[in-house]
């Protein structure tokens, strides 16, 4: 006869799991499990056996057993895992790609009915047509202000109505009404609230980013470092380009203003006291840019040539 374990077992057994996964993961998703049922949870495990382990559990027997772990090992970096373990929460360990994962876990979601006192986590819009209700059926529809007409002995919607707002809890009257009409507005599943990799918590919105977004978003702390530091004139690594620069156009304008010169300076004050050097040193230029449309347009001539005396070269025309 097998004995069953008492509770003390049970604990043991869950703590040493549980050590055992905090010493052999790094990775961890947590994941909030509300309205997730046994067998959905069962279909989960089976999706991720092999790269991953879901343990759900008391959150106070998870935080005892990380905080005596930690303090076993050494390991202070599981810490972090303490105040995320907030709610109906469980644990994904895992050893393969973190974005990956989050998205297998999101694709088990099973659709729910609303039941009375559920807050709704979508809005649930009623869509018009037939219900295939009776007429005797109507005093839902009133209730509600859902405008309806009677086609061919059953009840029909005449538009589409919201029914429940995101964030309102479901009454009665919504309640039975969608039974009625066979809707299961809501799908639960285990949602990923905080990603543990480690020793770092953060938001699972960062596996979404991609190496561009890294590039931008990068780019533009640079841009901010540099702004800061030319306001305030503080060098950083960033802004000693502008800085040496500036420093550049402010000695040349000293220089040109008094005698001192340096050779950068001479050749400005060259063109400054002369300034009919500025059209010498421009004509070459002009030169080389009207010239190249007169070239381009003879190559283009020469092009066309061989088109027009091809029928020439024959002897003959389609007349003679």
């Amino acid at each position: 006869m097998v004995t069953k374990a008492s509770k003390a077992d049970k604990k043991i057994a869950y703590d040493q799991k549980l050590c055992q996964l905090l010493d052999e993961y790094s990775q961890v998703l947590i994941a909030a499990a509300d309205n997730v049922g046994s067998n959905q949870l069962q279909n989960i495990r089976k999706g991720l056996r092999g790269d991953s382990i879901v343990l759900m559990g008391k959150n106070t027997m998870m935080k005892r057993t990380i905080r005596v772990h930690a303090e076993k090992t050494g390991n202070q970096a599981i810490l972090n895992l303490i105040p995320v373990l907030v709610g109906n929460v469980g644990l994904i360990f895992t050893k393969g790609d973190l974005k990956e994962i989050s998205e297998e876990v999101a694709k088990y979601k099973v659709g729910a009915p609303a039941r009375v006192g559920l807050v709704a986590p979508v809005d649930v819009v009623v869509p018009p047509g037939n219900t295939g209700l009776d007429p005797s059926q109507t005093s839902f529809f009133q209730v509600l202000n859902i405008p309806t007409k009677i086609n061919k002995g059953t009840v029909e919607i005449i538009t589409p109505v919201e029914l429940i707002k995101k964030g309102e809890k479901v009454g009665s009257s919504e309640a039975a009404l969608l039974a009625k009409l066979g809707i299961r507005p809501f799908s639960y599943g285990l949602v990923v609230l905080s990603v543990y990799d480690n020793g770092s918590v953060f938001s699972p919105e960062v596996l979404d980013l991609t190496e561009d977004d890294l590039i931008e978003k990068f780019a533009l702390g640079v841009s901010m470092v540099t702004s800061l530091s030319l306001a305030i004139s503080y060098p950083t690594l960033a802004a000693a380009p502008h800085m040496f620069i500036n420093g550049y156009k402010n000695v040349l304008a000293i220089a040109v203003e008094t005698d001192y010169s340096f050779p950068q300076a001479d050749k400005v004050k060259e063109y400054l006291e002369d300034p009919s050097k500025f059209a010498v040193a421009a004509a070459p230029v002009a030169a080389a840019d009207s010239g190249a449309a007169p070239a381009a347009a003879k190559e283009e001539e020469k092009k066309e040539e061989p088109a027009e005396e091809s029928d020439d070269d024959m002897g003959f025309s389609l007349f003679d």
